[in-house]
Parts: structure tokens; sequence; C-alpha cells
């Protein structure tokens, strides 16, 4: 454990330091805000209906709204070689709300990715999870969008709206766009050490460990 810790302080002065940090998130929230209502002014562009292989066999991205007329994806890292998911992307998808919530709001969620289906079917149900998942192996969709290129996989999210027949790409994010997604990230980020990762502005002492090696897969802690 650290013996590096915040200065200690009384009462008003830590009421100060507080108030002064709450004027700062709440512009943060109103940039955050502005932010949000630009991305839902973004245009969309037309997709083709590409056929994926789900847990009872091909599935076309239309189908992958299940009705509602908006579809977000969790584009995740799984290459056709590995024998598990991302650690991060893992962590991302431990994160994921209730998906009832989501549906009540004409909102369906899958995950994608380039394993094949045994693979991905076989991990989702050792970490737990209930999300729908279905693999791109036998289509172009991963290379047409990005989410793989010659160098490997790239993770992130894409936002979908159906309207009859057609599919239209509405928004896409990848690095730390996802971040608003993951709950851990802020729970991390009001705890006094933060995500402990050296990139971070901390202060001296702080515990601080190279980039994208503190989080693991739950059940390897």
């Amino acid at each position: 454990m650290t013996q590096a810790h915040p200065d200690v302080v009384d009462k008003s002065s830590w009421e100060q330091a507080r108030a002064d940090l709450l004027a700062d998130e709440k512009a943060e929230t109103k940039a955050r805000d502005q932010v949000s209502a630009r991305r839902r002014r973004l245009p969309m562009m037309r997709v083709d209906d590409y056929v994926f292989e789900g847990a009872n066999g091909p599935v076309t991205l239309a189908e992958l709204f299940d009705g509602r007329s908006q579809l977000i994806v969790h584009n995740f890292m799984f290459d056709p070689e590995w024998d598990a998911g991302c650690p991060s992307c893992s962590n991302l998808a431990d994160n994921v709300p209730h998906l009832a919530h989501l549906w009540a709001h004409d909102v369906s969620f899958v995950r994608i990715s380039r394993a094949p289906i045994e693979k991905l079917l076989a991990y989702s149900e050792r970490m737990g999870w209930q999300v729908p998942w279905v693999s791109s192996s036998d289509c172009s969709y991963n290379q047409d969008f990005g989410w793989t290129q010659p160098d490997g996989e790239v993770p992130g999210v894409s936002v979908y709206l159906r309207r009859g027949d057609e599919v239209f790409l509405t928004y896409s994010t990848t690095g730390r766009g996802v971040e608003p997604l993951s709950g851990l990230v802020g729970y991390l980020d009001i705890s006094p050490y933060g995500r402990q990762e050296e990139w971070e502005d901390s202060p001296e002492g702080w515990p601080q460990l190279p980039t994208f090696t503190t989080g693991k897969r739950h059940d390897e802690y």
C-alpha cells in the first residue's frame, strides 16, 4: 500500500477546495451536454446489410435490431487465432447496463467480433455475459469499417439506425471515445489514486503503472 496521500486539512478548507472543483465539474457537464447535442445532429450513412454468424445461424445486420429502430454495436477485439477476448474490451463488456433499460428506449445492443462463433459463445459463457454476440468471420464488416487493420484488431463502438429495410451508420468511436460507457472508469476517476496509470497527471508518489497493465479479465485477478 502506498504511503502517499492527499493533504490533510480542516473542514472549512476541504469544503472550499470541493466547491472550487465543483465549478469545474459543472462546466464539464455543460460541455458534455453540448457535445451530445452535436452528436444527435450528425448526418448518417447508408450501409450494406451484412450477414453474420449468430448462435442460431446466419443473421443480418438489420435482424440484429430485433425489431427496434436503434442498434449499438460493441466492436469487440477477438482475433480468430485468440483463445480469449481482449482484456480491455472485456472490461467494457462488464459495464454494459441491463439490456431492459436500453430496450425501453428502443435501443438494441450486440457484440461483433471476427473470431468464430463457437469461441465467442464459449468466452461469453465464461464471463457470464448475456449480450447477443455474432461473428463477422465470413463477411467484410470489420475490414470495411476499420475494426480490423493490417496490424490487428481495433476496439470501439458504432451506432446504427434502421428506417424500414435500410440501415444507417449514425456514430462511431474508438480509443478513449468509449470511456463514457465504462462505469469502472467513472468510479476510478473519483477515487483518490485514480486509474493508477502513468499517463495520468497525479501528485508525486501516487501509484502509477504502465498504461493498459492495470486491468485484467474479471476472473483473473
